[in-house]
């Protein structure tokens, strides 16, 4: 039986290897002042951002841009809008990643207003956003987050209060986003990995959420399947293969879309919370959580007995196609699913994604962690108890 879901709209998404210069014809038909938000050194070296200026002095836009370094604060957001509130922009445009697309995303909302980003923010504010914004076009240059496809944008403010919260309308979502696989050639193994593993866990989470529907499932078996075979590869000895990355910027495409339907479960919810207590990048609690969630999903969703058959069975079926097999899954499930719990374990240990006692994460940080980490649509419920003893086993 299909339950009764709803589906958020998409970007026009115009994606392949190449695709960048698609841009050039964009641009003109919003206007002649145009921001780019950048990353803080990434583009610049790769050469692109030169030949990104040089293509709009010959089109004769008129343009200037801004550099992001970390993920955006309600602070740096404010003072950019104001910086930017009286150049009559026509168009802004992300390329980078999670944190650029973010960026973006927020500036092209609050340049228009006339206050603080906090005052929007999901359980920090208590304004609602009406949606107005200056056209946005996202560009990823990473695999990771699928910010491209979403309606919000994360924003965070680290510290002993800090939080990690959203500004989110259904008009934020990117007018276009532009995925050029070339993009990603020139980003590390290091933010390869926290990146893909950070989009394999959003086609997870998803797949698995108890807000799945046929939709989000088809798509978030299609990141997954493009996802499983690239990961590795991308960040060991196929780096520079343009069909290994386009793979993985399909796969966080997708999870991008999926998530915002679907919504997620306790992996992103310690994102959350872990982020706004301590300076860690996003992709890597996810990435290094991720296989000891999975573990302890799976052994509370056997607890449940017929009640948690269901969402086993999708726990197998992800199994299986991490293992190329197509055997029954009710029949060997168990098999299954120690594949898939494996396979993550591998993954972990093959990409060398760091426990979070390098940034400082110690065992009396835990309570606080697990008292602001949600559940959001995990697939079963989880005590304090074992949301502590999954960030134990990562310490």
């Amino acid at each position: 039986m299909i339950l009764p879901f709803e589906f958020a709209s998409i970007p026009k998404i115009i994606f392949g290897a190449g695709k960048l210069s698609e841009l050039y014809k964009i641009i003109p038909l919003y206007g002649n002042n145009v921001l780019f938000i950048i990353g803080e050194s990434s583009l610049k070296k790769s050469g692109t951002w030169d030949k990104i200026v040089e293509n709009m002095e010959t089109l004769g836009i008129d343009f200037s841009h801004v550099s992001v370094s970390s993920e955006p604060s309600p602070s740096v957001i404010d003072e950019y809008a104001a910086q930017y509130r009286e150049k009559n922009l026509d168009l802004i445009i992300s390329i980078g990643g999670g944190s650029v697309m973010d960026s973006g995303k927020a500036l092209s909302a609050m340049i228009p207003k006339q206050d603080s980003i906090k005052n929007y923010l999901e359980g920090v504010g208590t304004k609602k956003p009406d949606g107005e914004k200056i056209p946005f076009i996202a560009i990823p240059t990473t695999s990771g987050t699928g910010s491209e496809a979403t309606k919000n944008a994360v924003i965070s403010q680290v510290g002993k209060e800090g939080f990690k919260k959203s500004l989110r309308h259904d008009n934020y979502i990117p007018n276009i986003a532009i995925i050029d696989p070339e993009l990603t050639l020139s980003c590390p193994p290091s933010i390869t990995s926290a990146c893909g593993m950070d989009a394999f866990t959003q086609l997870y989470g998803s797949y698995v959420s108890t807000k799945a529907n046929p939709m989000t499932d088809a798509l978030a078996y299609s990141g997954m399947k493009y996802m499983k075979d690239n990961l590795i590869p991308a960040c060991t000895d196929a780096q520079d293969d343009i069909e290994v990355r386009t793979a993985l910027a399909y796969g966080s495409l997708i999870s991008g879309i999926t998530l915002a339907n679907a919504g997620l479960g306790i992996v992103h919810g310690f994102a959350s919370s872990i982020g706004g207590l301590f300076d860690i990048p996003h992709g890597l609690v996810c990435g290094t959580l991720l296989a000891e969630a999975v573990k302890m999903n799976i052994e509370k969703l056997k607890e449940m007995g017929e009640k948690g058959k269901d969402s086993l069975r999708k726990h197998a079926k992800i199994g299986a196609l991490l293992a190329n097999e197509t055997g029954s899954i009710d029949t060997d499930m168990s098999k299954y699913l120690e594949i898939l719990i494996t396979s993550l374990d591998n993954w972990t240990k093959t990409l060398h994604l760091e426990r979070l006692g390098k940034f400082g994460i110690m065992e009396q940080d835990i309570d606080k962690i697990v008292e602001k980490t949600g559940l959001k649509n995990n697939p079963v419920n989880l005590s304090s108890k074992d949301i502590a003893e999954i960030l134990k086993k990562r310490l």
